[in-house]
């Protein structure tokens, strides 16, 4: 072969080289992890129509994603429809039980939706107590750094609220046992939700809110989305605002972008559209 001819193969193989590297990465996309809080399931995404939403915009649902008691990874597939790069997965997670708890279980499903789409930049998005478990989920280093954290109503420093149900649940002989008389159903389960419960109800030392809230932190992109007006102390009558924001994270001090979404503590369609022009503004970075 002459001279002109070999730099003619090594120059056409170089060619081959680069279009496969550019169809790859143009082939690569963002895999969205959407992850329900208190009381809440998949099902909290789909009927507050959140999900619908991030589908019209471009993410298409890939699924839901479950853990059985032991740990292991159940994937129930999206029914068959029109395929988006983007994906969206919704996580179940035992949401009465303890944050460290929820977060083992969590980490399961990322770990499996990573070997899944290795490769692909993953978003996590928390509503209320969802925000909190993916947080300990990430700075555990439990599951590969996210590119980005986005947290709804999520309460950061706690809530008082949960103080309230320790109280309430916290009843001397033989009042208690006239509450687990009359109580129901729902007095149940406010007394399996204890242990959740006392991890959210303040940062005091040694708290599990304390000592997540002084450890280090991924340098990730973080969005604080918070219900109610900047400056009401209330916020949703669930989490006060002042909570719900990660600035107000020690380690996490003017690094959360901030948008206020409605009043209502509850997810709503609107969420669906402002976590879409989120996600916008975070690929652009």
């Amino acid at each position: 072969m002459t001279i002109n001819g070999e730099i003619m193969k090594k120059f056409a193989g170089l060619l081959v080289a680069l279009f496969i590297l550019g169809f790859s990465g143009g082939a690569k996309a963002d895999v969205l992890v959407l992850i329900h809080g208190y009381l809440g399931s998949p099902g909290s995404w789909e009927e507050s129509g959140v999900a619908s939403v991030l589908e019209q915009n471009g993410w298409s649902r890939a699924g839901i994603v479950s853990t059985d008691p032991g740990g292991r990874v159940h994937l129930l597939p999206a029914m068959a429809g029109q395929k988006k790069k983007n994906k969206v997965y919704i996580v179940s997670l035992p949401s009465i039980a303890p944050i460290n708890f929820q977060a083992y279980h969590l980490q399961q499903m990322l770990n499996f939706l990573n070997n899944r789409h290795g490769g692909e930049q993953f978003i996590l998005a928390g509503h209320s107590v969802g925000g909190v478990v993916a947080r300990l989920a990430i700075v555990k280093n439990l599951v590969p750094a996210p590119h980005a954290l986005i947290t709804i109503a999520s309460p950061h420093l706690g809530t008082p609220r949960a103080g309230q149900a320790l109280d309430f649940t916290d009843s001397p002989w033989p009042v208690e046992v006239v509450k687990d008389i009359f109580g129901g159903p729902q007095y149940n389960t406010l007394k399996s939700s204890r242990s959740l419960y006392y991890d959210i109800s303040g940062t005091w030392p040694g708290s599990l809110l304390y000592q997540l809230n002084n450890s280090p932190h991924p340098k990730i992109n973080y969005v604080s989305i918070l219900r109610g007006e900047p400056f009401m102390i209330w916020g949703d009558n669930i989490v006060p605002t002042i909570s719900q924001d990660m600035n107000n994270v020690p380690q996490l001090r003017g690094k959360s972008i901030v948008y206020t979404s409605g009043s209502g503590h509850s997810l709503v369609a609107a969420d669906g559209f402002l976590l879409a022009e989120t996600l916008k503004y975070i690929a652009s970075k």
